[in-house]
């Protein structure tokens, strides 16, 4: 059995590869052909919505779930904020298929053909532990909240390398307290056993869950720092996936 999951898995990682050149230049195609009209990329965030969706839906071991999309309110632009406990997290986020900026380390955006293609939808890049980047990419966010394009985040900052929740950082809290932007809370269930941290062989059956809670308008945030709102929030995703910060 082992044997088996390991060549499908190689088939499985050669289509990732070999398709994600394909995507590629139609991603740059549409960017080419939508850049007089569509300033803020939605058209091309949705192609990269069905790009990344993509490898989710071929695979019969990652069955994904959402609950509460229903909530996302189309006209509103939020600081969405998400628990991050393996690189999965960020390929199913896609599968909401809603506008949003991601933020994410500068260094994913040189990764061939994935990265690039971040570049393209313009997503937010930031450099961990340097000051003028992080002031740099919150001045971003703050613009593209204006201009009506929810953020991504993930207030960890990294993934979790044991699965557990990591301390929230107060980035996101203080893009929020500074817009007035409603926050999003998203909580992803599964991601971590799903794909393995080391090694490239897929493992059996994983249920994969991601669920929308209510938004947190701002008017609740009015009295409190952006560090007691990381503290808050925090509390909120311990308390939803039944553990302790890390």
């Amino acid at each position: 059995m082992t044997s088996v999951r390991a060549i499908l898995s190689f088939f499985y990682w050669i289509f990732w590869g070999v398709s994600s050149i394909v995507m590629f230049f139609v991603a740059a195609a549409i960017s080419i052909l939508t850049a007089p009209f569509d300033r803020s990329q939605r058209v091309l965030h949705q192609f990269t919505c069905f790009w990344a969706s993509l490898y989710s839906w071929i695979n019969p071991c990652w069955k994904v779930a959402i609950e509460g999309k229903e909530r996302i309110r189309r006209n509103v632009a939020y600081v969405m904020v998400a628990n991050h406990a393996s690189l999965l997290d960020i390929l199913v986020m896609f599968r909401l298929f809603v506008h949003f900026k991601w933020v994410s380390k500068v260094e994913a955006f040189k990764v061939p053909f994935i990265g690039w293609n971040m570049w393209l939808n313009r997503y937010v890049g930031l450099k961990r532990g340097d000051a003028p980047s992080i002031q740099r990419m919150l001045a971003a966010c703050e613009r593209w909240i204006r201009r009506g394009s929810s953020i991504m985040m993930f207030p960890e900052g990294t993934r979790s390398r044991t699965g557990k929740l990591r301390r929230f950082k107060h980035g996101a809290f203080t893009l929020a307290k500074k817009t007035g932007a409603p926050i999003l809370p998203i909580v992803i269930e599964g991601t971590s056993q799903a794909l393995p941290v080391k090694g490239f062989v897929l493992r059996g059956l994983h249920r994969i869950r991601i669920r929308i809670l209510d938004e947190i308008p701002a008017d609740a945030w009015q009295d409190l720092t952006p560090e007691a709102m990381a503290e808050r929030l925090q509390d909120l995703y311990s308390r939803e996936l039944g553990e302790a910060a890390a």
